[in-house]
């Protein structure tokens, strides 16, 4: 690691690996990664890999629209990743069911398919019958349900080593195991970071740092918020689709593991799986399928969801110091938002330098 950059990035998840991939494409040529830990191994490494803005909206606003276009770049980003790296995202795009349990839920469904209908968003009402055709491993106890025929996933882990090797190839380089313990301010203009490794003089740093940001002076208020996973092995596989409903959600892998989830909890920095919340999961799970009950749980695990105050993404320019640029807060939507993030500021950073 030298003591000069162009440009540094703090936070090597899947925001600012994308990042350092889109700033290379655009023909930065001096960037340094630096992550606390090892590349990838967080929130982004603990997800599900959903891409799914239109099965999580509650309503069309301005998020929901750039949800949708990051998710409608997911095609051509895991194409150009597969021609750069060899390596296949697993992008599925076989699409989403959301079924409805209670009256609750059909009321919800038939809402939600009225106001994206009308909004031109493609989306299926489907009777309990259509949808056990299609995915005979849902409840009897189904009442309807929504397909999303766009709403898909991808194998985040395979994505994270494929933007690691994509980011080394174009020649970004990266500091594992260094934390980033402050900005170096002067007057209204960031002039580099201190680090546990020394000082890295640099006109321009980006933080995309998750739930760690806020442990940089002058970051936005970020909380993690704990989110558990059970992974059952379903061979054959149990589903096509991911199966959605308002308390949780299966999705398929192409290896024959099938992910449950999640809890949403707020327990600071604890990254443990507790038996409550695995309880919850598999309750919520064997709603969607009591096939379940006969897979055997082969792992599980707990991530660090980075949620900003309103529970929208920090993405942009600081407005008070220039040169320092912020990509933090995704919360649940880090996976789905990526390409989108790493467009934004990737164009705004090389926009600032010309």
């Amino acid at each position: 690691m030298r003591d000069h950059y162009d440009i540094v990035i703090v936070g090597g998840g899947v925001i600012g690996l994308t990042i350092a991939r889109a700033l290379a494409l655009r023909g930065a040529r001096d960037v340094c990664l630096v992550e606390r830990g090892r590349l990838g191994a967080e929130a982004s490494w603990a997800a599900a890999g959903m891409l799914l803005p239109q099965v999580e909206a509650d309503a069309p606003d301005e998020f929901f629209n750039l949800a949708c276009q990051s998710r409608d770049l997911y095609p051509a980003f895991a194409a150009a990743l597969r021609e750069e790296t060899g390596i296949d995202v697993e992008l599925n795009t076989t699409g989403t069911l959301y079924l409805a349990f209670t009256e609750h839920d059909h009321k919800e469904i038939e809402r939600r398919y009225e106001w994206q209908t009308q909004a031109g968003f493609s989306v299926e009402l489907l009777s309990t019958t259509e949808a056990r055709e299609l995915e005979p491993c849902i409840s009897e106890a189904t009442l309807g349900a929504l397909r999303f025929p766009r709403d898909m996933q991808v194998e985040n882990r395979r994505l994270l080593s494929a933007l690691a090797n994509s980011v080394t190839k174009l020649g970004v380089e990266i500091a594992t195991q260094t934390t980033v313990d402050s900005l170096i301010i002067e007057g209204n203009r960031v002039r580099g970071v201190q680090t546990s490794r020394g000082a890295i003089n640099c006109p321009t740093v980006v933080i995309a740092a998750g739930a760690w940001s806020s442990f940089i002076k002058s970051s936005p208020a970020i909380e993690p918020v704990r989110g558990q996973m059970v992974c059952l092995e379903a061979k054959p596989q149990l589903t096509r689709h991911v199966i959605y409903s308002p308390r949780g959600y299966i999705v398929p892998r192409q290896d024959g593991r099938l992910l449950a989830g999640s809890t949403s909890e707020q327990a600071g920095f604890a990254k443990c799986v507790t038996a409550g919340g695995i309880a919850t999961i598999l309750r919520n799970a064997l709603e969607i399928s009591p096939a379940i009950s006969d897979l055997p749980v082969v792992d599980t695990w707990a991530g660090l969801r980075p949620r900003a105050a309103g529970g929208l993404p920090v993405i942009g320019p600081c407005g008070e110091i220039d040169g320092l640029f912020y990509a933090t807060g995704h919360y649940r939507n880090g996976i789905l938002l990526a390409p989108l993030t790493g467009e934004l500021i990737s164009k705004a950073i090389v926009s600032s330098q010309r």
